[in-house]
């Protein structure tokens, strides 16, 4: 009995190590996927050498033209780099509020966000491009904050913002009241129909590296701050009446961490539209594989969801090249499939 109880936890250990190596290797075989791969008919090998000539103290030629370079430098790379922020953000976001309202079900999209960012993109895009002097992906961010702002408002009116159920109840108000804000605008506006449903579907579409840049620091505040209070979200996953007779204060931490997730959150689909399933599918998967315990369920829902969105962009790209799919279309063909499966077999866990 001794050596059949010590075996289990090194065999936890090592599969775990199995998991956090097939991540990162994933998260490699993206990246490298990502840059090498293009309708630019830019040649694998010409890639490899002009990254192996930016090198520090390497001097090699790649033999692409300007033309080229600028694919692969202002095209190719931003956007694996910003697939890696998006993907990471919504993941990590979803992990975080899986945690705060002991939901496996929710994701960063459940208090408002996404429906305010439609709603505060739809009316720049209606308005030719800015409203109030702020772009798309300004408008979009503002909306985002905006309602999940009233969500937490309508909590504390209703509930005391005391129940984490009264909180998500007040979020579908917000939702349904910002989509039909959204829908009404629409209506009077039918020739940005297109362009409002292309923002809706998602896309990682960059000029340069302005929107990394932009993003970044958003991203990294959000991150730190939800990992900041990984072993708190342990203690949480007890029960508020548990956590808060071990010196934890539910309510002010539901607070921050819904504030980091919803900063990062908002930022990211301020400039990519709204993707959906990769805040759900991304940290259930990591779930299901190495346990409820966010000390490592937080970085592997980084790596794999940066991987995730990087190759489901990679297949929006190539798929019907030249022509480009919508990445929501990509994600939610991936997501949709594997949330049913996981519902079937009953297997969602807390």
């Amino acid at each position: 009995m001794t050596d059949s109880r010590a075996a289990a936890p090194r065999l936890t250990t090592v599969r775990r190590g199995v998991v956090v190596a097939a991540a990162v290797g994933a998260l490699v075989l993206a990246v490298t996927l990502g840059v090498l791969v293009g309708p630019a008919g830019i040649s694998v090998r010409a890639v490899v050498l002009e990254l192996v000539g930016a090198l520090p103290g390497v001097d090699v030629s790649s033999g692409l033209t300007p033309g080229q370079q600028a694919v692969l430098w202002e095209i190719r790379m931003p956007r694996v780099a910003l697939g890696l922020l998006v993907g990471a953000t919504l993941a990590i976001a979803g992990a975080a509020y899986q945690g705060v309202f002991r939901n496996p079900l929710a994701d960063p999209y459940l208090l408002g966000v996404s429906s305010g960012a439609g709603l505060g993109a739809t009316l720049a895009i209606v308005a030719g491009g800015t409203i109030a002097g702020l772009g798309i992906p300004l408008a979009a961010f503002a909306g985002g904050v905006v309602a999940v702002t009233a969500t937490y408002l309508l909590g504390r009116t209703v509930g005391g913002a005391r129940s984490e159920v009264v909180v998500i109840l007040a979020g579908v108000a917000v939702a349904a009241f910002a989509n039909a804000g959204q829908t009404f605008v629409q209506q009077f506006h039918d020739d940005s129909l297109r362009q409002v449903y292309a923002w809706l579907l998602g896309r990682l579409a960059t000029d340069g590296w302005h929107d990394v840049v932009v993003v970044l620091p958003y991203v990294a505040v959000s991150i730190a701050v939800i990992a900041l209070f990984r072993r708190t979200l342990d203690v949480m996953a007890v029960g508020d009446l548990e956590a808060a007779s071990l010196g934890i204060r539910p309510d002010r931490v539901r607070l921050i961490l819904v504030a980091a997730a919803t900063l990062g959150t908002a930022a990211v689909v301020s400039v990519s539209g709204l993707i959906g399933f990769v805040g759900i599918v991304v940290p259930h998967t990591v779930r299901l594989l190495v346990g409820p315990g966010h000390r490592l369920l937080l970085p592997l829902s980084i790596v794999v969801g940066g991987a995730f969105l990087v190759l489901a962009d990679l297949v929006a790209r190539v798929a019907m090249s030249p022509a480009e799919l919508p990445i929501g279309v990509v994600t939610a063909a991936i997501g949709a499939p594997f949330f049913l499966y996981v519902l079937r077999r009953g297997r969602v866990t807390s």
